[in-house]
């Protein structure tokens, strides 16, 4: 049976052998009876964060387009990606939040967020869910894996590269394949399938959506579509000064490769596209935890949590340094808990190139 990296790449770099990594009953007890009173998202907090980080990305970039220097519109460009890249991010807690929990939330950010920066949350409601599925994580089945410690190593880099491009992609997407697919049924179908979702694994395929789904997924659409036919439209009749379109797509950019690098430290992309345990899955993805900082702001709204965030994905993100605190310190020194906290974003960015080279080179 072929396995993942046989149907991504002709010369696989590493087969790497099915999991046997058996679950921890002990820690996965734990986890659900020490959390208990933290699954309820506090709206106060979702809607705080929120807009202060879209009200200050914005003005960011306000401030960015009319700054009379470089080195102003540079410090105003770099506020703007970092609180925009944090308003993005509750696109992640959208996928997970209860239907009513947050009334109008949904709708607000992308409003404000999703259909601006043309990632309208249908583009992840729907695929994050398959991510977190026992049975599909790491899978072919999984449209959020891709097993980069497994590939080649220039696929590293040019996964996060290829980030750049994404606002011209979306741009493209949105203002041209969106009323040209109405016209052509099998196009529909293509973009749909493939250009419809935040997808890595180019062997995945999405369905159609189905119900409220399919209503919310409509609006989304056809905001993005008016909004990128609206900025191509300023561009070339010149409604608005290149410079300034060029900054905000810039700035888009600057987020969206931002978040891929966090993506990319997410897990340890080793499966080979085999099924594994709950515990397996725990462990093949990573908690970044205090003391450090930075990571507030390369991993927001939770994303610091990944691992624990896997093992509970009803905790709201405001809640998991709590549920962290709790399970570090109630469960032992072996636990299987213990295995998925690391200390920075470069150490792990160099264990993923250096496992990928190993592999190239076995």
């Amino acid at each position: 049976m072929n396995t993942l990296v046989d149907r991504l790449s002709s010369e696989p770099a590493v087969k790497a052998p099915k999991s046997a990594i058996p679950d921890d009953m002990a820690m996965i007890r734990a986890a659900s009876e020490l959390t208990r009173d933290l699954v309820t998202p506090s709206a106060r907090v979702y809607w705080t964060d929120f807009l202060t980080s879209a009200v200050v990305g914005y003005a960011g970039v306000a401030v960015a387009i009319l700054a009379p220097s470089t080195g102003w519109m540079l410090v105003a460009s770099l506020v703007a990606v970092l609180a925009l890249y944090r308003a993005g991010s509750f696109i992640h807690e959208l996928t997970h939040i209860r239907k009513n929990a947050l009334p109008g939330f949904r709708f607000v950010w992308n409003l404000l967020v999703g259909v601006p920066l043309l990632i309208p949350s249908f583009m992840y409601e729907g695929i994050h869910s398959l991510h977190h599925n026992r049975t599909k994580y790491g899978t072919v089945e999984d449209p959020e894996y891709l097993p980069l410690a497994l590939m080649k190593p220039w696929t590293v880099p040019l996964f996060v590269v290829a980030a750049a491009f994404a606002p011209l992609a979306l741009l493209f997407r949105y203002a041209v394949l969106t009323p040209l697919s109405f016209l052509i049924p099998p196009l529909r179908k293509l973009v749909r399938e493939r250009y419809s979702g935040m997808i890595i694994n180019p062997m995945f395929r999405r369905k159609a959506p189905e119900g409220e789904f399919r209503r919310q997924w409509a609006w989304q659409e056809g905001g993005a579509w008016a909004w990128s036919t609206l900025l191509v439209a300023a561009g070339v009749f010149g409604w608005v000064p290149l410079r300034a379109l060029v900054i905000f797509g810039a700035i888009a950019a600057a987020t969206l490769v931002l978040n891929q690098i966090r993506t990319l430290v997410a897990h340890l992309w080793e499966n080979d596209g085999e099924e594994l345990t709950v515990t397996a899955q725990f462990l093949d993805s990573v908690n970044v935890p205090p003391p450090g900082l930075l990571p507030e702001l390369w991993a927001p709204v939770g994303l610091r949590y990944h691992a624990l965030h896997h093992l509970l994905p009803g905790v709201p993100y405001h809640a998991l340094p709590e549920a962290h605190r709790r399970l570090k310190e109630a469960l032992p020194a072996d636990s299987q808990y213990h295995g998925a906290n690391y200390c920075s974003l470069p150490k792990l960015v160099i264990n993923l190139v250096a496992g990928s080279a190993k592999g190239a080179a076995a």
